[in-house]
């Protein structure tokens, strides 16, 4: 097939860090390659891939210009001024590949990475059925439009030979993910406080209500021997962090549609512990691979019995369910799909 994969502008694929989507993009690309598929990858022009690369901006535009239209529209843009040169265009990047796909012969689908809003309902409710759309979870699914026109549920997936595994584990927990109200990074603080357990943070600090957030929520708390906070690390430090912890104490507050983070910590053989928000529930398997609490104390208890999950169940069970292959195969198969939906 003649496949147009793009990527959102704001991230290099793969990542140099904090990136899930470009990251899942990333392994995408280069498995469809892999299986003889002609892929174009649009995407900045310091990406790495076995693809043909199309690039607006060499690199990332600055985050000064994040969440303005233009540079969307420009690299988005770029790509469907080429639409009758593929098969199939694969969008991961919200609106406007949505928008510029309703106007189009080719088919295209659109992955819904993010949630669904009171903001941008009516949006996907205009667009419901002028394009194609996959899941990244099924409870994703249900703040949606109800007719939204569906045509599969495709798990991310992690390389998991890039992460080492380790049954011996050192004294102390993590927290690895963006610092927000959102994470419930203050909570994964006050769950270690209360088991007595030393635990290492690190993730990225966004300016603004995240910084705010940080400095009065968590700064207090920090002492560097007990609570930890190293700050955004690299995708070695991260591998090698997940790799030595007990656990992953993963105090979410939000709907997440699916969570990169649980399934990088069970590859390296740790648990994780989680409030059953958003994709949770579908993608740990509770009191084999972590444990799913419905409150704090209930975290400060699943924490005493971390010793209780093998490792070896942890890494087993994202190999079997959140692998590339895996991926890829389902995603090709939604391709051979919508194309002999698109030709009759």
């Amino acid at each position: 097939m003649k496949i147009a994969q793009i990527a959102p502008v704001w991230e290099r694929v793969p990542p140099r860090r904090y990136g899930g989507i470009e990251a899942v993009v990333h392994l995408l690309t280069e498995g469809l390659v892999q299986r003889g598929h002609d892929v174009t990858l649009f995407a900045t022009g310091d990406s790495k891939t076995k693809a043909k690369l199309v690039s607006y901006y060499h690199t990332p535009p600055p985050r000064t210009l994040y969440g303005k239209p233009l540079p969307d529209l420009l690299h988005t843009g770029q790509a469907f001024k080429e639409a009758a040169n593929f098969e199939i265009i694969h969008s991961h990047t919200g609106y406007t590949g949505v928008a510029f796909g309703s106007f189009i012969k080719t088919p295209v689908l659109n992955t819904l990475h993010g949630i669904f809003t009171d903001v941008n309902y009516s949006f996907y409710e205009t667009y419901a059925k002028d394009i194609f759309y996959s899941s990244i979870s099924l409870v994703q699914r249900k703040l949606g439009p109800k007719d939204l026109n569906y045509v599969g549920n495709v798990y991310n997936a992690i390389d998991i030979n890039s992460y080492p595994f380790s049954k011996e584990k050192e004294d102390y927990f993590v927290y690895l993910s963006r610092i927000s109200s959102n994470k419930g990074s203050d909570i994964a603080v006050d769950v270690a406080l209360k088991a007595g357990v030393k635990l290492i943070i690190a993730g990225k600090i966004d300016p603004g209500s995240d910084s705010i957030y940080f400095e009065t929520k968590l700064a207090p708390k920090i002492d560097n021997k007990q609570i930890i906070f190293k700050g955004e690390v690299s995708e070695s430090e991260k591998r090698q962090l997940f790799k030595k912890a007990k656990g992953f104490i993963f105090s979410l507050q939000w709907p997440e549609p699916f969570g990169l983070v649980m399934i990088e910590s069970m590859a390296t053989g740790t648990p994780v512990i989680a409030f059953p928000f958003g994709s949770v529930p579908e993608i740990i398997e509770d009191s084999k691979t972590g444990y799913i609490v419905e409150d704090i104390e209930q975290m400060v208890e699943a924490v005493k019995k971390i010793d209780r999950i093998n490792p070896e169940d942890c890494r087993e069970h994202v190999a079997k369910e959140f692998g590339v292959k895996k991926m890829v195969s389902e995603y090709e198969n939604i391709y051979d799909k919508i194309i002999q939906l698109k030709t009759g």
